[in-house]
């Protein structure tokens, strides 16, 4: 496989991603979700088999701009990950440095 060839799987593969990311912000229920990631498949799988770089190129391009007109305005962040609602909210205390009261 090309390098050329490697570059361009990487890009649809971070594309349906974040395509499966952007369908998790909008469909918390996971039946909802479930259902649109197989769509989502559907249509990745659709346009596997394009072998013109133009086409191609139009593809990625098209899927680029769907996903930026779908984004969620309050996208969904997982509760212990960075800006969750439980992200450090129980530190463990450096043991390191001694405590200091006020």
């Amino acid at each position: 496989m090309s390098e050329a060839q490697i570059v361009h799987r990487r890009l649809v593969q971070s594309l349906y991603k974040r395509s499966l990311k952007t369908a998790q912000d909008w469909y918390i229920d996971t039946n909802l979700f479930r259902r649109k990631a197989v769509e989502l498949r559907m249509q990745f799988d659709a346009k596997k088999n394009l072998r013109n770089p133009r086409q191609i190129a139009q593809a990625v391009q098209e899927a680029e701009r769907q996903l930026t007109e779908l984004k969620h305005p309050d996208p969904y962040i997982a509760v212990s990950a960075p800006g969750g609602t439980k992200f450090e909210r129980n530190i463990h205390p450096n043991l390191d440095e001694p405590a200091v009261h006020h």
